[in-house]
């Protein structure tokens, strides 16, 4: 039964709009709907709404980029008005304005379900944002208002701030790229010393510098609910990372802070790694790209010798080398809580590399290592592979030869759950010596191999493993060169394997007659729920066969079949086989609208 149906980008006009709401009256199986970047008018944007009034079923409606403008904003918040089902709204880019803000907000004082509504990217202003403040008082059902890329400013963040004194409900506030400075940064804090609901503030790329940053820390000493912060992308400097920091000695209740791209330096690491030995509550601490240096490193790594709660550290985009690594790989032999520690798009090579290996032997609690995009080649990664349950080398310099040392860490390896890959040179041998650990390891469950070049022999080397591996769930072979030969092994391989349940053979060059060998596969197939073959050559033959093999297998969920070749017959086959198939998401660039009725066949209606 279809229950998520997406018609993203179909050129849906009004007359196609219309057949879609005949179905929508009696449909009592879809309830999440896409209906983005189409060409919906008055009209059909009516006709649409007369449905949802009946309609009991639908729960989340996408309209993103559907030029709902103001006027028809106020359709849509007729639908607020009446329906009793809706729980989720999705209208970003639809430049509703102050106006349709109006309208929505008005509606909002009455709707009695929704708890999610995206207004991202819809031009609203101070006025705007007065309006849904004003009606922010009135509802106690919505928990989720996103206002992203709008132009709020510091007027608007005061309405909003005084809308949170009130509001009883909003848990998640998104005023991300609204061109909020200083004194709305103010405003928001003084809301916040009121307010004891809202847990999740975004004020990711605005115009706060550090005494904003002053006046959200100082709210922070005084707020008990706000569990996570984004200040991501302003200006705060080392200045702003100082105020945080004493905001932070103070505060009981935040978990995650976010303040990447503040070029905080190694002095304003310095600050938060202090902050680091006295706070008890902060679990998630992102310095992605913040020019932190090897002497920043140092200064964090001093931090997490001290502190007994901190889990995850981001520290991408840095300037780190082997030295600060180092520093990290001393932390991280005292530290017992962090769990995660991303130092992708730094400077590390082979030493650093070695360093952080040392350091694991002695770190029992640390799970994740994200290395992506550094400088590690294939003897650093012969120090890494046994230490982790996650482990991301993509991007790097990895080759046969590391592929060959990280397969031999995995023969012994008890721990290892997934491995990422993606980006390296691994090739046909380098897949053959992983297909080989394969056979011997018993834990790893996730193996990311898009764009290693694996070719036909690579797919072999490992669908010849996959028939007895009992452990990998996912495997990612996206962009790797695997024509018909190479597909034709795997889709053997899905007869006897029993445990994979996602496959992606994205942007394979797979035509016709791979789809044939992969629906022979899907019918004796009991496992796999996630299919992606998306970005290929399927035509309408091998539509056909998939629609086949969909009709026989029990288990597949999602199948992506976006971006082929496949026409209005092949689509037609796929179509009918939905009706029979366990599918509940079916991704597909189609000019045939799928109109599903409960009561009825599965008419298809011409675009």
């Amino acid at each position: 039964t279809l229950t998520t149906l997406d018609l993203v980008r179909k050129e849906i006009g009004d007359v196609a709009a219309q057949n879609l709401a005949d179905a929508l009256r009696h449909n009592r199986t879809v309830t999440v709907l896409y209906l983005g970047e189409n060409s919906i008018g008055n009209v059909g944007v009516q006709h649409l709404v007369d449905a949802l009034r009946h309609n009991t079923a639908l729960t989340t409606l996408h309209l993103k980029y559907d030029e709902i403008a103001d006027v028809r904003a106020q359709y849509v918040a007729d639908i607020l008005r009446h329906n009793t089902t809706l729980t989720t709204l999705n209208l970003h880019g639809n430049e509703i304005g102050d106006v349709g803000a109006q309208h929505l907000a008005a509606g909002l004082r009455h709707n009695t379900t929704l708890t999610t509504l995206n207004l991202s990217n819809n031009g609203i202003e101070n006025v705007g944002a007065q309006s849904l403040a004003h009606g922010l008082r009135h509802n106690t059902i919505l928990t989720t208002l996103n206002l992203c890329e709008n132009r709020i400013e510091d007027v608007g963040a005061q309405h909003l701030a005084i809308g949170l004194r009130h509001n009883i409900a909003l848990t998640t506030l998104d005023l991300r790229q609204n061109r909020i400075a200083d004194i709305g940064a103010q405003h928001l804090a003084a809301g916040l010393r009121h307010n004891t609901k809202l847990t999740t503030l975004d004020l990711e790329h605005n115009l706060i510098g550090h005494v904003g940053a002053r006046h959200l820390a100082d709210a922070l000493q005084h707020n008990t609910a706000l569990i996570t912060l984004n200040l991501s992308r302003n200006f705060t400097g080392y200045a702003g990372a100082q105020h945080m920091a004493v905001g932070l000695r103070h505060n009981k209740t935040l978990a995650a802070l976010n303040i990447w791209g503040n070029e905080i330096g190694d002095v304003g690491a310095q600050h938060l790694a202090d902050a680091l030995q006295h706070n008890t509550a902060l679990i998630t601490l992102d310095l992605d790209s913040n020019s932190i240096t090897d002497v920043g490193a140092q200064h964090l790594a001093d931090g997490l010798q001290h502190n007994r709660t901190l889990t995850t550290l981001d520290l991408r985009e840095n300037r780190i080398g082997d030295v600060g690594t180092q520093h990290l790989a001393v932390g991280l032999r005292y530290n017992t809580t962090l769990t995660t520690l991303n130092l992708s798009y730094n400077r590390i090579g082979n030493v650093g590399a070695q360093s952080l290996a040392h350091g694991l032997r002695y770190n029992t609690i640390l799970t994740t290592l994200v290395l992506a995009r550094n400088g590690i080649e294939d003897v650093g990664a012969q120090h890494l592979a046994d230490a982790l349950t996650t482990l991301d080398l993509e991007y790097n310099v990895i080759e046969a030869v590391g592929a060959q040392h990280l397969v031999d860490g995995l023969r012994h390896n008890r721990t290892l759950t997934t491995l990422s890959l993606g980006g390296n040179r691994i090739g046909e041998v380098g897949a053959q010596h992983l297909a080989d650990g394969l056979q011997h390891n018993t834990t790893l469950t996730t193996l990311d191999l898009g764009g290693c070049e694996i070719r036909d022999v690579g797919a072999q080397h490992l669908a010849v493993r996959l028939r007895h591996n009992t452990t990998l769930n996912i495997l990612n072979l996206r962009y790797n060169i695997i024509g018909d030969i190479g597909v034709q092994h795997i889709a053997n391989a899905l007869r006897h394997n029993t445990t994979l349940t996602a496959l992606d053979l994205h942007g394979n060059g797979i035509g016709d007659i791979a789809a044939e060998h992969l629906a022979d596969g899907l019918r004796h197939n009991t496992a796999l729920t996630t299919l992606d073959l998306g970005d290929n050559t399927i035509g309408d033959v091998g539509a056909q066969h998939l629609a086949d093999g969909l009709r026989h297998n029990t288990t597949l969920t999602t199948l992506h079949l976006g971006d082929n070749g496949v026409g209005d017959v092949g689509a037609q086959h796929l179509a009918y086989a939905l009706l029979h198939s366990t599918v509940t998401v079916f991704i597909y660039v189609m000019s045939l609208l799928i109109l599903i009725h409960l009561d009825t066949d599965l008419t298809i209606s011409r675009i």
